[in-house]
């Protein structure tokens, strides 16, 4: 079993840039695709980012297409998530989770983090 633990959230500013950071023990991530994750208050967990086990691979929901760049380094056994020009629609829990698939529905993922907070004030 693999256990990811997100870091690297916070306040800021619109505008601004994070970079929200996975790591994984208990078991290498280079065999999985990767997934950021994110859920506002009150409402569902929704799709982000995805990168696939080697890093060939990426994909992005619409709505942070251009804006957020997903990335791993397989010798760290850590994934990024690269956050720039952040809105305030922007703020949610921020999650990563294991899949052996390319899908975007959470029901897909494996093991999740306990996730990162990222407030983005006006």
């Amino acid at each position: 079993q693999v256990q990811l633990v997100e870091s690297g959230g916070g306040l800021v500013q619109a505008g601004g840039s994070l970079r929200l950071s996975c790591a994984a023990s208990g078991r290498t991530l280079s065999s999985y695709n990767m997934g950021w994750f994110r859920q506002a208050p009150g409402k569902e967990r929704d799709f982000a980012a995805l990168i696939s086990w080697n890093g060939g691979n990426t994909r992005y929901a619409d709505s942070v297409k251009g804006r957020f760049t997903i990335s791993r380094d397989n010798t760290k056994n850590t994934v990024y998530l690269q956050m720039n020009s952040l809105k305030q629609e922007d703020t949610a829990v921020y999650y990563c989770a294991t899949t052996r698939s390319w899908n975007t529905i959470a029901e897909a993922y494996g093991s999740w983090g306990q996730g990162t907070q990222v407030t983005v004030s006006s």
